[in-house]
């Protein structure tokens, strides 16, 4: 049995940089500056019986032929990697897999690729498993999705993610003991009780294309000054980055937003947030909140059970194979 373990991310800024279309067409390319967070999905591979394909996940399909599987990630990683038939495959999630805003579709993929390549015998690099889920997921899906995702799942750590027409360059911040513990008890994870998939988000046309580019321009600019804040131990100036990322994002397209969402916004402001972003494309998933310490226990008691409350620790492993044995 081979076991996977791959971090979600959570991008402080620059999300939707990452396209291709923008990376490309832009003289400075995207980026952004983003995180992995201990919280993960699991992958198991195990050798069948028999030469079916069982995949379980939130729902459970059997299958003669690969080519049947309708979980399209699972079918198109097995074709890449060569792992075609005698295969039990399951995937276990920390969080929802889909609709939260932390890249879970690609975590799966990632995750996924890496425990394929290990049953086959193969141990792949964080380069070769980003490279690849971005293959299954943009050019063999043709899901309108972008690239961080995948390379924050297989690197793991604190990074500056730049993309650009000739590939995808990925520089770890070295980060103090110290500032990585106000990471995780300034900065919270509060969950909207809402989820839209990225994909759903991302393929809406702009009303207006050209303030889009501005908005995209102007969001990449914030990944460097997130980078800067980091790197200098801002944490109050990364905050406030927040809430200007936030507005920002907010007018790319009508649905990256709603009222529900507004609202909750306002309300994590009022609770004494100092900046508070939706991550991923919209529509829902998890608030980025930065506040004092003792904000966190005043948001799990005003906001109740509907938002589910996560600290931000940071995963430094990335994609990895924690168990690899016949048991």
């Amino acid at each position: 049995m081979i076991i996977s373990r791959t971090p979600v991310r959570v991008s402080f800024c620059g999300g939707g940089t990452d396209v291709d279309w923008f990376a490309a067409s832009e003289p400075n390319g995207g980026r952004v500056t983003s995180l992995a967070l201990a919280r993960h999905i699991h992958v198991t591979v195990n050798a069948r019986f028999d030469d079916r394909v069982r995949v379980s996940y939130s729902k459970m399909e059997i299958v003669d032929d690969f080519e049947e599987l309708e979980h399209e990630l699972v079918r198109e990683a097995m074709r890449l990697t060569g792992v075609t038939s005698g295969v039990e495959i399951t995937t276990i999630a920390d969080i929802p897999s889909r609709g939260t805003g932390l890249g879970s579709s690609s975590t799966v993929t990632v995750g996924l690729l890496n425990a394929l390549h290990r049953f086959a015998g193969r141990e792949v690099s964080a380069a070769q498993l980003a490279d690849e889920a971005c293959r299954i997921e943009i050019d063999v899906l043709g899901q309108p999705i972008g690239r961080q995702d995948q390379y924050a799942a297989a690197f793991g750590g604190v990074n500056s993610i730049s993309f650009a027409a000739d590939g995808v360059s990925v520089e770890p911040l070295d980060l103090g003991e110290e500032v990585l513990e106000r990471l995780e008890s300034e900065f919270t994870l509060v969950f909207t009780g809402m989820s839209r998939r990225a994909s759903s988000v991302l393929s809406e046309s702009p009303e207006d294309e050209s303030d889009r580019l501005a908005r995209l321009r102007a969001i990449r600019e914030q990944a460097d000054e997130a980078r800067a804040h980091l790197e200098c131990g801002d944490l109050a100036g990364l905050g406030a980055l927040l809430e200007s990322a936030w507005q920002a994002k907010r007018g790319i397209t009508a649905s990256v937003s709603n009222e529900e969402l507004h609202a909750l916004h306002n309300r994590l402001i009022e609770l004494g947030a100092s900046g508070a972003k939706l991550l991923g494309a919209g529509g829902g998933g998890f608030f980025l909140v930065h506040g004092e310490p003792a904000l966190r226990s005043r948001l799990s008691a005003e906001l109740g059970a509907d938002h589910r409350i996560i600290p931000l620790a940071v995963d430094f492993d990335g994609s990895t194979i924690i168990h690899a044995g016949s048991e």
